[in-house]
């Protein structure tokens, strides 16, 4: 018998791994990509069923971009929904992300802008990862998408994973898992974006069975930067300012 995985954190704050808890058993109610189960959680520490790694593949690869595009249908009560019995902010790596409990009725880039860009913006320049003229500059850009300057086709909101980095995606001999959601309502577009952000393996098969399994908007590349945003931010605010200047670049797309 394997090992379960344990992960802890002296010190956590209060529900850090709840929340993971939750985010995992949500997406895993959706029927998508497997999503490992809970053996313990407290408040220092989750204990997970191991996931042995091997190389992704093809076959595995279009096997998760059909379970994503269900994953995302499964959908979410509003923007920034979080999981099912969660009545709190909950956790993107270490630092604190923002839900709506209750749906406010903003759209996505209302909500993106006041929930996701905005308080890591100011994180992110509290901690000197972003100067003066790039606060500036993403802030332009969040004007003009709240405006409809920058046009977003209209969606309802889907079942995100939240934090999709390709270190968050598990190649095992069963198929593709996901592990650490930072989960909510959103964009289907934004988990798809932060897949790219840092090089996932069989990217290209991902995405074109997704759109097969479920077609994109027309012009969803052009937003890729867009949906960067954010997860850049938060990296800067975390890691500093090479980040800082990433997320200023991808602000400049929409200027």
């Amino acid at each position: 018998m394997t090992a379960p995985f344990e992960k802890s954190r002296p010190g956590a704050p209060v529900g850090f791994f709840a929340a993971e808890a939750a985010g995992l058993a949500w997406l895993r109610a959706a029927g998508g990509p497997t999503i490992p189960d809970v053996v313990e959680v407290g408040r220092e520490r989750i204990v997970l069923d191991r996931v042995t790694e091997v190389a992704p593949t093809a076959h595995a690869a279009e096997g998760l971009g059909r379970g994503l595009a269900r994953m995302h249908r499964a959908g979410a009560p509003h923007h920034g929904a979080p999981p099912p019995g969660w009545t709190t902010d909950g956790f993107i790596a270490t630092l604190p992300l923002p839900h709506q409990v209750e749906d406010q009725g903003l759209g996505w880039p209302e909500f993106y802008v006041t929930h996701r860009v905005t308080p890591f913006l100011r994180l992110a320049r509290d901690r000197d990862a972003v100067d003066a003229d790039g606060v500036a500059a993403v802030e332009r850009v969040c004007a003009r998408l709240t405006a409809g300057a920058v046009p977003v086709p209209p969606a309802e909101p889907a079942r995100l994973h939240g934090d999709l980095w390709a270190g968050n995606v598990l190649w095992s001999a069963d198929g593709p898992v996901l592990v650490d959601p930072a989960a909510h309502g959103g964009h289907r577009e934004t988990d798809l974006a932060m897949l790219a952000l840092f090089g996932l393996p069989q990217l290209d098969r991902v995405l074109a069975a997704y759109d097969e399994a479920w077609p994109l908007d027309d012009g969803w590349r052009d937003r890729v930067a867009l949906h960067q945003l954010h997860p850049l931010l938060v990296h800067a605010a975390l890691f500093g300012g090479g980040y800082g200047r990433q997320a200023v670049s991808a602000a400049a797309a929409y200027r």
